[in-house]
């Protein structure tokens, strides 16, 4: 082998050794690149999956807060149309008493709406009809006053409307629960549901 060769042979030989250690680098820096890549890719995930089931579970709690609130957002329409139902279930029953106990009712009820001094019972047009024939006697025993019974009927279905002067009071069943509805519905839940 001539110098020539022994030199074109050192020459092969050290290229072959600085492409072998440039690949072995770019290898090591490619594994490195990699392994950081994986790294961050499952940090990434972790962090994705955190936030994703703290999402999901304030979405499910959210979700059951919201069907808790509408569960009870109906269960109180309910009790209110049972209330309803049972206010109106009681007129239905008031006016449908025999006379003798309607009227006397009536009079129980005049009884403590009447003030002294002189008035005038106006009644609707079913019971102005239906009035007992001492029931004007009955009604003038139970004021210190002079109560007349108005001949023109009220616009109302049930009880009276009371008048003194320019002072009207409507004291028709519907009217008085009316007036007293929140304690009448009270007491009816309190009957109803036990509250």
């Amino acid at each position: 082998m001539s110098g020539i060769d022994k030199i074109l042979n050192i020459i092969d030989s050290q290229q072959k050794q600085t492409e072998n250690n440039i690949i072995r680098t770019a290898e090591e820096k490619a594994r490195a690149i990699e392994a950081d890549g994986d790294m961050k890719a499952e940090k990434a995930y972790n962090e994705y999956m955190k936030k994703s089931l703290m999402k999901a579970e304030t979405d499910f709690r959210n979700a059951c807060n919201s069907t808790d609130a509408e569960n009870r957002r109906k269960i109180l329409e309910c009790k209110v149309e049972i209330i309803n139902t049972a206010i109106e279930n009681i007129i239905n029953r008031l006016e449908s008493l025999p006379d003798s106990e309607y009227f006397d009712m009536i009079l129980r009820l005049a009884g403590r709406k009447f003030h002294n001094g002189n008035g005038k019972i106006f009644f609707g047009k079913r019971d102005l009809a239906r009035l007992p024939v001492d029931f004007p006697e009955k009604i003038s025993g139970i004021s210190d006053g002079k109560v007349e019974i108005s001949e023109i009927p009220a616009d109302i279905e049930n009880g009276f409307i009371l008048e003194y002067g320019l002072i009207s009071e409507n004291c028709s069943f519907r009217a008085m629960i009316e007036s007293e509805k929140d304690d009448v519905r009270d007491i009816i839940a309190r009957v109803l549901f036990g509250r």
